[in-house]
This record gives C-alpha cells, structure tokens and sequence, in this order.
C-alpha cells in the first residue's frame, strides 16, 4: 500500500519521511505545479505520516519512513521497491533511493524502528499534516490512530487486503458504516470502546479467500535471505497478497490525502 504512496509524493515533489512509519515534506517548486482536468494549481508544504506495519510501519513528511522490516522474497510479487537487488535492505532505505531516483529533490527522512504504542513518543504528530495508517497488526494501528486523533492531524486508515481479489471493491468509508471485513469489524470494536467517534478507511466488502493449501497455514516462513538478518516467524496463518490489490488500496489513499490537503486550493467545480 505505501510503495503506491511513496511513488505519487515523489513524483509531486513531496518530502519524504521513511520510517517504517513514512512522512513526507517539502515546498513544492514553482515550476512544478500540478494540474486537475487542465486547471493548474500548485502544492503546498504538507508533511505526511505514513506507516506500515506488518510488524513494520512507515511514514510519509509528506515523511516517508518508518520501518524496522526488510525486503523479503515474498514482497517480490506487490512491492515495487522489492527486486533481487534490493533483497535483505531495509525497506526504508530502499524506499529512500527509489524516491530520490524519482526526484532528487524530495526531501526524505528514514527512521528504521516500528511504529508500536512504545516508540510512539519518538514521532510528534504536530509535525505532520496528514497520518497514512497502513500498520497490520491492530496494537499499531490504535496506537497512530490514537496519537493523531489526540493532536488532531487528520488520518486514514487501510482495513484488509489479504485474501482478496476483486481491486474493484475497495471503498472509501467512515469505520462505523463499514461490513464483511474482518479487520474493519475489529477495529470498529477496538475504536468504540476509546472513544474514537470517526475515522476514514478504505476497505472491501469481498468475503476473503482461505488460501488453497491449508496445510500450510501453520508453518514457520523463513522469507528472507541470510542477508536480511530475520528470522521466519510462527504465524497461525499467512494472508495471501496479490499485486494487483494492495497497490490499489494505496493509491485510493494517496488519492484522498492530496484531494483533503488541496480541497481549498482547487476550483469549486473540481471539489
């Protein structure tokens, strides 16, 4: 999902923060104003917190990055900062150079740690204009949604991905009016019972898939090469991802971030 994000603030002259919790920030150029149906108009400074845990989170200063994790063999197939080259790197540095390749001038931060309710305190949200949540496990997720909600920056939040297929089903939503996700039915749970009054994701009303050898569900996955320093991990199950899905949920979000940053700064009718 962040590898979509990170591609798009590139390309607008977004800064970068990569953390496994990603940010990104920078004045746009002049000259490198944007256009929406021919009608110019030209960003401002946004910084952006995105994250990604998956027992990683990364971040956009709009920041791109926060992340503990490497590339792995199995990220080949959806991450397009994942190649055999790039295999056992951390994925913020990764993700730093594919930015700067992009555009040289984006400013980028990399920061290689989790975004957990224990290093939350190392990230001041009052720095960022926009938080990107796309954390796996729900610790993390309460954890920046919790913190943006608290100094008041604007979030948006990634529901499931795994085991689905259909790209096209994806939506943008308030948690509470969201159904058939089992993630979303969590959190609707989790942001309940703090008190949490709204919060805007993107989700699916596809039924996930089990995956077609269940005998491999409970395994240990050794996905990373001796270079990545990672041990496999026990997990009780192994959501599927295709190519095709994940990078369509971010750039769903990347969408929305940059039509909420730039809302007043378009014409009424592209509004």
């Amino acid at each position: 999902v962040y590898t979509q994000i990170i591609d798009f603030a590139a390309a607008l002259g977004i800064s970068i923060d990569l953390v496994k919790l990603k940010s990104i920030s920078k004045p746009m150029p002049s000259k490198n104003s944007a256009s929406m149906d021919g009608v110019p108009f030209k960003f401002r400074k946004y910084d952006i917190l995105v994250t990604d845990n998956v027992k990683r989170t990364k971040g956009t200063k709009f920041d791109i990055k926060i992340d503990d994790d490497k590339v792995c063999l199995t990220n080949l197939n959806r991450q397009i900062i994942a190649t055999r080259k790039t295999v056992g790197k951390y994925k913020v540095d990764a993700a730093e150079e594919r930015v700067h390749d992009i555009n040289p001038d984006c400013t980028v931060k990399t920061y290689k740690t989790f975004f957990l309710p224990e290093t939350k305190d190392q990230f001041d949200f009052r720095d960022y204009d926009y938080v990107v949540d796309a954390i796996d496990t729900v610790t993390g997720k309460l954890a920046i949604i919790e913190k943006a909600k608290e100094e008041g920056v604007p979030v948006i939040s990634s529901m499931g991905a795994g085991n689905k297929f259909n790209a096209s089903m994806f939506e943008v939503a308030d948690i509470y009016k969201t159904s058939v996700c089992p993630l979303a039915k969590v959190m609707r749970h989790e942001c309940k019972k703090r008190g949490i009054k709204s919060l805007k994701v993107v989700y699916s009303k596809e039924e996930p898939v089990s995956p077609m050898n269940d005998a491999l569900a409970d395994h240990t996955e050794e996905a990373c090469s001796p270079e990545a320093e990672r041990k496999g991990t026990k997990r009780r199950s192994i959501p599927g991802s295709t190519a095709f899905v994940p990078s369509v949920v971010g750039l769903i979000i990347a969408g929305e971030v940059i039509n909420d940053l730039t809302a007043d700064l378009r014409p009424a009718s592209l509004s």
